[in-house]
């Protein structure tokens, strides 16, 4: 018991913590938004490249 108290192993698991929630922080408000935004603008530039070839959405005009 004396070596938790004296600040032996407990020191790398801080460390470790430490690393982890950085870790997480950078995931979190870093990268999976960049992701999230390249994902959704991608689809819209899909949808939009569509609809110029095949045109907007809707029944077909008829005279």
């Amino acid at each position: 018991m004396s070596e938790l108290s004296s600040g032996g192993p407990a020191t790398p698991l801080r460390s470790e913590r430490r690393k982890e929630l950085l870790t997480f922080f950078v995931l979190a408000f870093g990268i999976w938004p960049l992701v999230a935004v390249g994902v959704v603008g991608g689809y819209g530039f899909i949808v939009w490249m569509l609809q110029l070839v095949f045109g907007p959405p809707g029944p077909p005009s008829g005279h």
